[in-house]
């Protein structure tokens, strides 16, 4: 009997896993490193400090899909008192509110947004060039990209529009991603998935894995781009220095510091999900995107410039640290004139198919990672001559 057999067991692999699994079909998920979840993994204890996500979008797509399986499992919000401790570096000092020219931005509905328009000229012409610039860098939080506003302002406005709604869409998996990764592959495995882990595909194992049937190429781009051979494989990310603290809490530290006068990001984990870190102390990751050949130094020492005015005494209560740079880690980023319609194609014909968060799907940040995984999902069962309930497709903004 033919098989589908999926590389890769991140969110893309594992939602395309148990889309194909549904409609009976024999599925085999291979995952090169010992333990599943791809960029969604969380670390072991003390500290839960994630890899790649922190928070799913409950609007999106994905999050209908992972109820209607009871996949979701606890979730936490923002507690309405740290709402309040939510601070915006601009003019080189700590403000309570962000520019009013901002919040009218925010509003704007993405429709009216250029696809072919950069996001700063196209947003200076609607509230001028300080809200202009300051939107673009507090977008920084869902786009990991070193100048914003150089990017397609479609693309821009509706991830501004998402990532400033009220209430605020975005929801925490208690005790890290590691958890929601857990029940994904536990129903997978109970829908008879066949899950292999610590053992790399190479290229010279995808044309005996494509004699069984399908093969889902669920990896990074450019690990995708070396396992096929294929040097179109290519789509801009985003570059960003990560710096993690975990820090003895003192009251009245911020939940979170958004730098508006260059894209930057602090955000205080603990403050949703107190699970995150042993008890008296706090879990912050700072985010600063650094354009190409910008030495991750320098993100580091502007990280700890904003901890030094929003976190008094971090140094002295720090109790654990850790860098690192994630370069083209971060989802798919769309220049002026493309679309998620341009990126490589899910589809590459002769039975391979592509999945992950650089893809042609649409999405929100992981979102793009479950779309692109359930519609490869569909064309592999496909592929088999079998049929999927449409119900089961990611759908999706253009």
């Amino acid at each position: 009997m033919q098989r589908i057999h999926i590389v890769g067991g991140g969110l893309a692999g594992l939602a395309a896993a148990v889309t194909a699994a549904e409609s009976r079909a024999p599925v085999t998920l291979h995952e090169a490193h010992r333990t599943l979840g791809g960029r969604a993994r969380t670390s072991e204890g003390p500290y839960l400090t994630n890899e790649g996500p922190h928070a799913l979008y409950r609007r999106g797509p994905h999050w209908a899909w992972l109820e209607q399986r009871g996949l979701l499992g606890p979730f936490a919000s923002v507690p309405p008192r740290e709402g309040t401790r939510f601070l915006f570096h601009r003019g080189g000092a700590l403000r309570r509110t962000p520019p009013l020219a901002l919040l009218r931005l925010a509003r704007v509905n993405p429709r009216s947004a250029p696809v072919g328009s950069d996001f700063h000229s196209w947003a200076t012409g609607r509230v001028g060039e300080e809200g202009a610039r300051a939107a673009a860098h507090y977008m920084g939080v869902a786009l990991f990209h070193h100048d914003p506003g150089s990017l397609s302002a479609a693309f821009v406005q509706e991830r501004l529009r998402r990532a400033t709604a009220l209430p605020p869409e975005a929801r925490y998996p208690v005790g890290g991603w590691a958890r929601l990764v857990e029940r994904m592959a536990s129903h997978a495995r109970g829908l008879g998935v066949r899950i292999e882990t610590g053992g790399r595909v190479g290229p010279g194992d995808l044309e005996d894995l494509r004699r069984a049937g399908p093969v889902i190429v669920a990896t990074q781009l450019d690990s995708a781009r070396t396992l096929l051979g294929d040097p179109s494989l290519t789509w801009d990310s985003g570059r960003t220095a990560l710096l993690d603290l975990a820090l003895r809490t003192r009251r009245g530290d911020p939940f979170i510091v958004s730098d508006l006068d260059a894209p930057g990001w602090i955000e205080r984990f603990t403050a949703q999900d107190p699970t995150l870190a042993p008890s008296g102390e706090q879990l912050v990751q700072a985010q600063i995107p650094l354009a190409p050949g910008a030495a991750r130094a320098d993100a580091v020492r502007r990280a700890e410039h904003l901890l030094d005015l929003g976190f008094p005494g971090w140094r002295d209560r720090t109790t654990w640290r850790r860098e690192a740079l994630a370069s083209g880690r971060t989802g798919a980023v769309d220049k002026p004139g493309t679309t998620w319609r341009d990126r490589p194609a899910v589809d590459r014909g002769d039975g391979i198919l592509l999945a992950g968060d650089q893809v042609a799907a649409p999405g929100l940040l992981s979102e793009v990672a479950f779309a692109s995984g359930i519609e490869a999902a569909v064309l592999a069962v496909g592929l088999l001559g079998g049929s999927t309930p449409s119900t089961q497709r990611a759908t999706g903004s253009s």
